[in-house]
């Protein structure tokens, strides 16, 4: 026997108790399978968290840093992309983003910085920004 989570179309959850997982389809194909509440037989499967064993010591550093080496990978491209698609207009960010915003400007691509004073102006004129972490590059000529 294996039980189940399910919900019905109502929103109404409850667990089921079938012989197997093809035994619970059979029921939903024949619409025997029934809300307990509001009887409907509109009924599927309720998915649910899983648990997963953490591997353990070097396995886990591994996994880490694999991931971690991901993420600044991820992070030098998009910079790249950015730094490559978008106009720098460098501390005049926020006024032409305003412009844009409020139309005063044909809207563009820009990137540039801001003060936490400025981000605040930003987000309660509700103007969209996103900031993106900048990877400092290492200088070709320093030998």
């Amino acid at each position: 026997m294996i039980v189940f989570d399910l919900e019905c179309l109502n929103g109404h959850t409850f667990e089921g108790w079938f012989e197997d997982k093809k035994d619970l389809e059979n029921q939903q194909e024949q619409g025997i399978l029934t809300c307990p509440v509001c009887e409907t037989t509109s009924v599927v499967q309720k998915l649910h968290p899983i648990a997963i064993k953490k591997s353990s010591g070097a396995a886990t550093q591994k996994a880490l840093q694999v991931s971690q080496e991901a993420m600044v990978e991820l992070t030098e491209k998009v910079a790249e992309y950015v730094e490559k698609n978008y106009e720098d207009v460098g501390s005049d960010f926020t006024k032409n983003a305003l412009k844009m915003h409020y139309g005063a400007e044909e809207y563009r691509n820009i990137r540039g910085t801001t003060t936490k004073e400025e981000d605040k102006v930003l987000k309660k004129e509700g103007v969209p920004v996103l900031r993106v972490p900048v990877t400092k590059k290492p200088k070709d000529d320093l030998n």
